[in-house]
């Protein structure tokens, strides 16, 4: 079946940075669109950034600049880089597998557990 592990998740202090990574079996990742989203406590889950074949990509506003989605198809994982966090970052971060370009959550077929990303300042 497929699974999506996430793992990098941390506390770190304001303005410094972290890497998350997100194991994917199961699935043809390489023709997988995937993302990221996350939720802060008392908030929705919303969208941080998705990847499609290596070259397109997308991001919110709020990390755009900051983040930096990647993925190594030969490993099957998917990474998103970043730098300059805020408190406001603050959140459980969900990887997503799916075939659909989009920013909705309903865009996408797998999610992982999650990993929790801490920002103090």
């Amino acid at each position: 079946q497929v699974q999506l592990v996430e793992s990098g998740g941390g506390l770190v202090q304001a303005g410094g940075s972290l890497r998350l990574s997100c194991a994917a079996s199961g699935l043809p990742f390489s023709s997988y669109v995937m993302g990221w989203f996350r939720q802060a406590p008392g908030k929705e889950r919303e969208f941080v950034a998705t990847s499609w074949s290596g070259r397109f990509t997308k991001y919110a506003d709020s990390v755009k600049g900051r983040f930096t989605i990647s993925r190594d198809n030969a490993k099957n994982t998917l990474y998103l880089q970043m730098s300059s966090l805020k408190p406001d970052d603050t959140a459980v971060y969900y990887c997503a597998a799916g075939v659909v370009f989009g920013t909705s959550g309903g865009s996408y077929d797998y999610w992982g557990q999650g990993t929790q990303v801490t920002v103090s300042s």
